[in-house]
Parts: C-alpha cells; sequence; structure tokens
C-alpha cells in the first residue's frame, strides 16, 4: 500500500498566518504538522509517501523533510500542484506513484489522537473498493462543515453529503481515505463542483453508488487543524495535553 499526504491549498481559513508559510509547516505543538500525518502513516506500516503540495512555499517541504528517512519513510517522492483544483486532482497527480496499488490518502492539516493501524489493515483484506474514516461529533453545528454520512439501518453508507443543513448522522468524514488503483479511473470523469475544484466527496459516492465503500469509526480524537483559527488552537491543545498518534 502506497501513502499519499496531500498539502497543498491557499490555507485562506488561517489567514495571516498562512501569508507567509503554507499551512502544514504551521507548528502544532512542538513540530510542524504535517509530521503528524507522516507519523499516523509511517507507525501503520505505509512507509513509501508521496507528498503534493503547491503554492509558492513547496521547497520548504523539501527543506524540512529531504528523503524522509529521519521519519521512518522508505521512499518519499514529491509531487506540484500548480493551481488549487481541489483534493482529487491532487491525488490524481500520484498515479504513476502508485502504480496499481492499494492507497491511503491523508490530508496534512489532520491529526488523530489513536493509530490508524487497524484501518489500514482493514482496506488491505478488503482488497479492492474503497474504505472511509468517520469520526464521531457530537456537536451538529461543527458537523454542518464537514462531509456527513447517511447511513441505512444496516450500517452501510448511502451517500455523503457535503455540509448538510440537516446532517443525517452523528459522524463527520475525516480527511483520510483508502482507495483501490480504479480511482485514478473515476477521477478523470469527475465535473469540477461549484468552486471549480474536483471534489473527493464525488470520488467518494461513486464508490458507494457501486456498492464498494466501507468505513471504520476511529477512536479517540480527530481534528482538522486547517479548518479554522479556533480548530487549529484546539488541535494545538489537545496534542499539548494528550500526545498523537498512539498504539
Amino acid at each position: 500500500m502506497k501513502g499519499v499526504i496531500l498539502a497543498g491549498g491557499t490555507g485562506t481559513r488561517l489567514h495571516p498566518l498562512t501569508r507567509i508559510t503554507n499551512k502544514h509547516l504551521l507548528p502544532i505543538y512542538d513540530r510542524p504538522m504535517v509530521t503528524y500525518s507522516i507519523e499516523a502513516l509511517v507507525s501503520a506500516g505505509v512507509t513509501e509517501l508521496m507528498l503534493v503540495t503547491g503554492g509558492t512555499h513547496a521547497g520548504e517541504f523539501l527543506r524540512l523533510l529531504g528523503n524522509g528517512h529521519e521519519y521512518g519513510i522508505d521512499r518519499l517522492l514529491y509531487a506540484y500542484q500548480e493551481r488549487p483544483g481541489g483534493i482529487a486532482e491532487a491525488l490524481g497527480l500520484t498515479e504513476r506513484f502508485v502504480d496499481g496499488d492499494q492507497v491511503v490518502v491523508m490530508l496534512a492539516d489532520n491529526v488523530v489522537e489513536r493509530s490508524i493501524r487497524t484501518a489500514v489493515t482493514n482496506f488491505r483484506a478488503q482488497g479492492t473498493g474503497a474504505r472511509i474514516l468517520l469520526s464521531r461529533i457530537d456537536d451538529p453545528a461543527h458537523l454542518r462543515h464537514l462531509g456527513v454520512p447517511e447511513l441505512d439501518g444496516d450500517g452501510k453508507v448511502v451517500r455523503i453529503l457535503e455540509k448538510p443543513d440537516d446532517p443525517p448522522s452523528a459522524f463527520g468524514v475525516t480527511g483520510i481515505y483508502f482507495y483501490d488503483a480504479g480511482v485514478y479511473e473515476v477521477i478523470p470523469t469527475l465535473e469540477p463542483s461549484g468552486r471549480g475544484e474536483l471534489e473527493i466527496t464525488d470520488v467518494n459516492n461513486f464508490y458507494i453508488r457501486e456498492g464498494a465503500m466501507r468505513y471504520d469509526v476511529i477512536e479517540g480524537f480527530w481534528g482538522d487543524a486547517g479548518e479554522s483559527i479556533d480548530a487549529y488552537y484546539e488541535v494545538n491543545d489537545f496534542v499539548r495535553t494528550h500526545g498523537a498518534n498512539k498504539g
């Protein structure tokens, strides 16, 4: 299984901090944000990684990470997204790297308390299709800012709604996704959303319609440090007190 870390975007929700650097290079407690997603993947046994970034600060990732060996990475490659065209477009840049393998995709502003090794093991056993990680969110106002799955009576995902006014469940879709190599055939069929981007929710809904989507509910804390300034400091405070990526 290959790992893809998506560290692009303009980071407008964290302005003015992101006027001087990529948001994924901002500190979470005592180290750069991006290193938490690297740690999550490496500690789960995924050690061949590609980092996708863009913008004027892309070179800083190379200065920070180098060949990745210091972080337990066996092979680290980089890809450059020329414009903010969406998560799905960024994933499309990694096709040659993944080379027909399974892939786990992690947004570099996502931080989790517990290891994702179980989900990696589950997807390896699943073999084909897709898998998403959900987090229970008890605050409906927060859910209205996330992708939210609608579940049927058997617990299967019926569809994912993006930022719904009336959330159909108490779960948010985290920025951690698993796909088979068929995802690279799905991405070229997508139409840009109203904001001109290729949306990962459309990829996930494709797999749902095909009956090929499974999910795990993560244990412990999950935070999107890029969601807002408040969320950024919430993640900082949690990691300072409790740590991250614990086994």
